[in-house]
């Protein structure tokens, strides 16, 4: 079986000396797995980075075996963020998420089209406030979503809206949660906004599944808290 397409590159394995195992999230079929041969030459490695797109040529001799890419580089997408600890570790999160949540051969061009929109996030001036959004809407794309306003109920304190969750008052959501066209945005309310996601994520995902929460995202939060 032999395709072509385009794809992310989620993660990347050494598989022996001269080879990887590399996941990609491409438009048309899903997650796929293979073998990259030569990984480890200069005129391949210095674009095989996490989170960059690449045009994929895959081949395998039947369904039952692994097959293996011949990859051009079509987009380098991670390297501008190599210097900005935060966006770095916010894009290796995004693409061990998506390695961890999506099954193979599965297609989900939203997903794929979504990972082509964090990027465009990252060079934006309010990128923090539009990543919590982003994550929100992938996790509704993988079959998780969250609506906040189902939990919440409001009350007004000096004339200004406050939600707070129903079931735990001393719980209070920040505003964009709600309405995600507020302006001006605290980082102390996408901080906490991040720590809401966090325990949505550990109970109607992650323990669900089995799988842990990945550390990286407690890193991302502490980071951010030190700006």
């Amino acid at each position: 079986m032999n395709w072509q397409d385009k794809g992310f590159l989620l993660s990347i394995n050494k598989y022996s000396e001269n080879s990887s195992i590399a996941e990609f999230y491409t438009k048309n079929r899903g997650k796929a797995v293979g073998i990259i041969f030569g990984s480890t030459s200069n005129k391949i490695k210095s674009y095989l980075i996490i989170g960059n797109k690449l045009h994929i040529n895959y081949a395998t001799k039947n369904s039952s075996s692994i097959g293996s890419f011949k990859l051009e580089i079509d987009s380098v997408n991670t390297p501008a963020y190599l210097d900005d600890r935060i966006k770095l570790l916010i894009i290796i999160y995004s693409m061990k998420i998506i390695k961890t949540l999506t099954v193979e051969n599965q297609s989900n061009e939203n997903i794929y089209f979504l990972i082509d929109k964090l990027f465009t996030i990252l060079r934006s001036d309010v990128w923090l406030k539009n990543f919590i959004l982003w994550e929100l809407e992938l996790f509704k794309s993988l079959g998780y979503e969250i609506i906040f306003s189902d939990y919440t109920e409001v009350y007004n304190q000096n004339g200004l809206k406050k939600y707070v969750l129903k079931n735990d008052k001393s719980k209070i959501i920040p505003d964009f949660l709600i309405n995600q066209s507020s302006q001006n945005v605290q980082k102390d309310d996408m901080i906490l906004a991040m720590k809401l996601i966090s325990d949505f994520m550990n109970k109607s995902i992650f323990s669900e599944n089995n799988i842990s929460i990945p550390e990286i995202r407690g890193d991302i939060i502490n980071l951010i808290s030190w700006l």
